[in-house]
């Protein structure tokens, strides 16, 4: 058989846990939820609000590794959506792009691409893709998602530029998180009433595998930046995966106290050091960035 100059090794153990962390951290910034809407299916509803985002919404971030008095760069992530149609459904597609560099380079460049299709009645998952470029390795996941009562039935497929890998069924609850879907799911939530100690439980679906997460609401806080002050509402996310440190408290999410609900800030503690992801420029909004704080000049 003719090589395939292009093929990689396939990545270490190491190597792909350390991604899965990368992009765990880049794509959990705010969690949305869905499913699909077809024949056969009820309406369940699985956001408490699909208003705060609009079409052409642009979200960028700057993500960095923090290890003792050490933060370099890592990379950069951005969230777009966009109003669309998916075999003929109105829908909404959501897309994430992942680009590693500075230290994580010299390891292993990163250069991933994830989307998906939400019908707009009630924001449930069509589909959802992910293409990974890692290094010289190559990878494509398709999930399509069906329902029936109570139960979310995902066909998941993953291949390489040479065989399927992987074609399985996953099997969860009446509402499964996707990775990018993930992103909208904490900037859908009705805080006005939580309290302290308020909980949600998830499942997201990465790849081949379901993830069960909690969202556990800790209230207000102030987040700064670069002299730049943002009012948010705090969430501590149990994730409950092997290749965290732990599973109570192994991220922080700071999202903004304004309408638009976006992720200010993130932290991911890791088995050496932890990621930390921080806002830097959104454009399209559906509304004023209330959350910043104006400083006297």
């Amino acid at each position: 058989m003719k090589e395939d100059k292009h093929q990689a090794a396939t990545p270490s153990v190491q190597e792909c846990r350390f991604k899965r962390i990368i992009t765990a951290i880049l794509i959990l910034t705010a969690f949305a939820q869905g499913q699909t809407q077809g024949q056969g299916q009820g309406q369940i509803r699985c956001f408490d609000d699909d208003a705060v985002f609009t079409d052409g919404e642009k979200i960028t971030y700057d993500v960095y590794f923090k290890w003792g008095l050490m933060t370099p760069k890592a990379g950069t992530a951005s969230l777009a959506v966009k109003e669309t149609k998916y075999q003929g459904v109105p829908a909404w597609n959501t897309c994430v792009l992942i680009n590693s560099s500075g230290m994580v380079n010299t390891f292993f460049s990163i250069r991933d691409t994830m989307q998906n299709y939400l019908t707009k009645e009630n924001l449930r998952l069509l589909y959802s893709g992910k293409r990974t470029l890692e290094g010289g390795y190559y990878e494509m996941d398709d999930l399509a998602y069906s329902y029936k009562n109570d139960e979310t039935r995902i066909h998941a497929i993953r291949k390489n530029r040479n065989r399927v890998k992987t074609d399985t069924v996953l099997t969860g609850g009446a509402c499964v998180l996707d990775l990018p879907g993930s992103l909208m799911y904490a900037r859908t939530f009705n805080w006005e009433n939580f309290s302290a100690g308020h909980k949600y439980s998830l499942q997201v679906s990465m790849g081949k595998s379901l993830i069960n997460v909690t969202y556990r609401y800790e209230g207000q806080r102030i987040v700064e930046r670069d002299n730049v002050k943002f009012r948010t509402r705090l969430f501590i996310v149990d994730i409950y995966d092997d290749a965290f440190t732990e599973t109570k408290e192994a991220m922080e999410i700071w999202i903004g106290d304004d309408d638009n609900r976006i992720p200010v800030k993130i932290r991911a503690k890791l088995k050496i050091g932890a990621m930390e992801t921080y806002y830097k420029s959104a454009r399209n909004l559906r509304y004023p960035l209330t959350c910043r704080i104006k400083m006297p000049e």
